[in-house]
């Protein structure tokens, strides 16, 4: 019977990167949520953090699809600009590299006629 020498552990590798909101961003995400629950729109929302891309997704009620998601794309920076808010169909809605000018179109659903 052979005996061999337990093999070395391999280094292990650092866990794959994600892509987070920093606090800055969720500061502007949140204050946004905050109005617009407070207007009766929205009432849930949740964050989903992956490698390519984090995701804030915003419900109506918390049993349905999201009416907006507002994602970041880091590889998306020198191209089209990392955020972007997409409707409920998909749609992307508006793209930019500012993420206070690129959440202006969901603002915009706060101001209403005045009867």
């Amino acid at each position: 019977m052979t005996v061999q020498p337990p093999t070395p552990f391999q280094s292990a590798a650092p866990p794959p990167e994600q892509v987070v909101f920093d606090r800055a961003e969720l500061g502007v995400i949140l204050g946004l949520y905050g109005r617009m629950v407070a207007a009766g729109e929205w009432r849930d929302y949740a964050m989903s953090f992956l490698r390519e891309m984090a995701v804030f997704s915003v419900f109506r009620r918390a049993a349905e699809h999201p009416l907006y998601r507002i994602e970041k794309h880091p590889r998306l920076r020198q191209r089209q600009g990392m955020y972007a808010v997409i409707g409920m169909d998909g749609q992307i809605l508006k793209r930019g590299h500012d993420l206070a000018a690129v959440l202006r179109i969901l603002e915009r659903k706060l101001i209403r006629p005045v009867d």
